[in-house]
């Protein structure tokens, strides 16, 4: 998990001891129970925002740290913010969504078992990103 900018030894540390459904769950739930999903404020005509709430917040403190180191070292996150930025939403929503993100990435690999690529990442296509070899070649 620290391969991903912005993850250190306390996040790392905070979500092995405080989630240990990392990498079984999927990202809808795993947001859900950590408490960094958006929920709906509405009954009726009535209509409110949406706000994150419940969940485990210790595991959401050490997020927020690494969310907010990722939003300037790790380009994945930092676009991400950008555009929510660009968009006209407010910091902590930035922020919270960049949480999010962040979370959904470290259980895809721990699901996979696989280490972050930033190249991976990053890239437009999969054989860019030498995933899968371009035509014609083998692995």
């Amino acid at each position: 998990m620290q391969s991903v900018k912005g993850v250190g030894p306390a996040t790392t540390a905070a979500l092995i001891s405080e989630l240990p459904e990392l990498g079984q769950l999927k990202a809808k739930q795993i947001s859900s129970l950590v408490g960094v999903a958006p929920m709906n404020r509405e009954s009726g005509q009535s209509r409110g925002k949406r706000m994150i709430c419940g969940g485990r917040a210790t595991v959401r403190s050490a997020l927020y740290m690494a969310a907010i180191v990722a939003m300037r070292h790790n380009p994945v996150i930092r676009t991400c913010h950008e555009r929510l930025v660009a968009a006209g939403k407010p910091k902590k929503v930035t922020i919270v969504a960049c949480m999010r993100k962040l979370l959904i990435i470290l259980n895809a690999m721990v699901r996979t078992g696989r280490p972050w690529k930033e190249k991976a990442a990053t890239a437009q296509n999969d054989a860019e990103a030498d995933i899968v070899p371009p035509r014609g070649q083998l692995a």
